[in-house]
C-alpha cells in the first residue's frame, strides 16, 4: 500500500470571522426555534433524564459568556451573579435535580442570551487576523450550542402530549442496497486528526497517529427497524445467551422489550406523532447492551472505533485520510442526513453519494453508532482550553459512539468526532452497525 504520510491530506480552507459569525448565528437560530414555547413547556421537566428546556437555554448563554467574554476565567465576574451562574454548572447539578433550582425564567433567559451574543459579536468584529487560534474559542462555543440543540431535541422526543414540531423535511429517495458486509483489509492507517487539518476538532480527536487494524468486515448500512423487529419476534429480549451478564441484568431491571418509543402494536411515537414503524429506516433509541445482544444474535459484533474510523475515512488507493467518507468536499444534503430538519433517520440507500472509499454508506448522520470501545485518550492527548470537556470522562463507564445523527449540525461533527455515553442510555439518537472478524 502507499506510504502513510500523516498531515498530507489537503487542509481545510481558511475560515474567517464572518464565517464564524454565520456559524454562531445558525446555532442560535436552532436554539430559538426549539425554545419558542410557552413558559409551562420550557420550565417543565419532561423526563428525569433531561433538564427543563429553560435550563439549557440559559446554560448556553452562560458558557458563551464564560469562554467568549471572560476568556474562560471562571473567577471573573460574568453578566450573571455568581449565585445564579452556579445554577448552570453541569457538573454540580445533575439533570434530574435542575427542575428544583431557582432558575432564570424564560424571559430572563432569552434576554441574557441576547445580551451575551450582542457583546460577543462586538468582539468578533474587532478580530483582524482570522487565525484558527483566535477563532477556535468561538467555534468551540458554536459546537457546544449545537450539542445542546441535539439534547433539546431529545427532550422534545421524551415529551408527552400533542406534537409541537412538524413531521420533518423530506428526505432523498432511497434505492435498493445490499444489507451485506464490506471487507476492509488490514494494515496501518491514520487515526485521529491534528489542528492544522481540522482546526475546529476537539481535544479527544487529537493527535493524528498511525495504528494497525486487522482485516475485518463491516455492515454496508446500519441495522434497520425491519431487521431489529426480527430480533424482537425471535425472542431476542428473552434469551440471556445473547446478552452480556451486565446487559442481561440491566434488561431485566429496566424491563426492556423493544427499542424506546416502539409500541407493542408495531407503531412508534416520534415527537408526539404516532406512526407506522418505517421498515427501512435505521433503528434508533437502543442502548449499548441492546446493540451487543442484537449483534450476538446476528452472529456479529460491534466495531471498535478504530475500525469504524478506518471504514469511514481511509482511502487505500491514496494512502491517506479523507475529510469525509465521500472525499474532501464539504457536506451537502445529498451526502448525509445532518442538520436536524428531517426529524428522523433516512431510509438505508438514500445517500449513494456519501459512501466511503470502501463502499460503506450512511456513516455520517442518521444515527449515532455504538462501538465496542471505551472512552480513552489517544496517545499524546492534550487538553484544550476547556480542560474538563474530555479528561474527567476517560476511564469511566462510557462507550464511544461515532458518526453523528440526523439531529447533529454538520459544523459540530466530523469522522474523527468521538461521542460517549453510559451503555444504558437510549433516549439519544443511537443505532447499530455490525462488524465481523475476517
Amino acid at each position: 500500500m502507499p506510504e502513510i504520510r500523516p498531515g498530507t491530506r489537503p487542509g481545510t480552507a481558511p475560515d474567517t470571522a464572518e464565517l464564524t459569525f454565520r456559524a454562531l448565528d445558525a446555532a442560535r437560530s436552532r436554539t430559538l426555534a426549539l425554545t419558542d414555547l410557552d413558559e409551562a413547556e420550557l420550565t417543565a421537566q419532561h423526563s428525569p433524564l433531561m433538564s427543563p428546556l429553560v435550563w439549557d437555554l440559559a446554560h448556553i448563554g452562560q458558557q458563551e459568556d464564560l469562554w467568549l467574554l471572560r476568556g474562560g476565567n471562571a473567577a471573573a465576574q460574568g453578566l450573571l451573579s455568581c449565585r445564579v451562574e452556579q445554577l448552570y454548572d453541569a457538573f454540580e447539578h445533575p439533570r434530574a435535580s435542575r427542575v428544583a433550582l431557582p432558575l432564570l425564567g424564560p424571559g430572563e433567559a432569552r434576554a441574557y442570551l441576547a445580551d451575551v451574543r450582542g457583546r460577543v459579536l462586538d468582539g468578533l468584529g474587532r478580530l483582524r487576523g482570522d487565525s484558527a487560534e483566535e477563532l477556535f474559542p468561538a467555534r468551540m462555543v458554536e459546537q457546544h450550542e449545537q450539542q445542546h440543540v441535539e439534547t433539546m431535541l431529545a427532550t422534545h422526543q421524551l415529551r408527552r402530549g400533542a406534537p409541537l414540531l412538524g413531521s420533518g423535511a423530506p428526505l432523498p429517495p432511497a434505492r435498493p442496497v445490499p444489507h451485506d458486509a464490506v471487507l476492509v483489509p488490514g494494515g496501518p492507517f491514520e487515526l485521529g486528526v491534528d489542528g492544522h487539518d481540522e482546526p475546529w476538532s476537539l481535544d479527544n480527536e487529537r493527535p493524528a497517529h498511525v495504528v494497525d487494524v486487522a482485516t475485518f468486515r463491516i455492515g454496508r448500512v446500519p441495522v434497520t427497524n425491519a431487521e431489529w423487529a426480527q430480533f424482537v419476534a425471535a425472542g431476542g429480549y428473552d434469551e440471556p445467551r445473547w446478552w452480556s451478564e451486565r446487559g442481561w441484568a440491566h434488561r431485566q431491571e429496566a424491563g426492556l422489550e423493544r427499542p424506546l418509543f416502539w409500541q407493542p402494536d408495531g407503531s412508534r411515537r416520534r415527537f408526539g406523532h404516532v406512526e407506522e414503524l418505517p421498515a427501512d429506516e435505521p433503528v434508533q433509541h437502543v442502548d449499548h447492551f441492546e446493540a451487543e445482544a442484537y449483534a450476538a444474535w446476528a452472529g456479529a459484533r460491534l466495531p471498535t472505533e478504530q475500525e469504524w474510523e478506518k471504514a469511514c475515512v481511509w482511502d487505500p488507493a491514496l494512502g491517506r485520510r479523507r475529510r469525509w467518507p465521500w472525499g474532501d468536499e464539504d457536506w451537502t444534503p445529498e451526502r448525509a442526513n445532518l442538520g436536524g430538519t428531517a426529524l428522523r433517520p433516512a431510509p438505508v440507500g438514500s445517500y449513494a453519494a456519501g459512501a466511503s472509499a470502501y463502499g460503506v454508506e450512511q456513516l455520517m448522520g442518521d444515527v449515532w453508532e455504538w462501538t465496542s470501545s471505551s472512552f480513552e485518550p489517544w496517545p499524546g492527548f492534550e487538553t484544550m482550553l476547556y480542560a474538563q470537556y474530555s479528561a474527567p470522562f476517560f476511564g469511566g463507564d462510557y462507550r464511544v459512539l461515532r458518526g453523528g445523527s440526523w439531529a447533529v449540525d454538520a459544523g459540530a461533527v466530523r469522522p474523527s468526532f468521538r461521542n460517549w455515553d453510559h451503555p444504558y442510555r437510549r433516549q439519544i439518537f443511537t443505532g447499530v452497525r455490525l462488524a465481523w472478524d475476517a
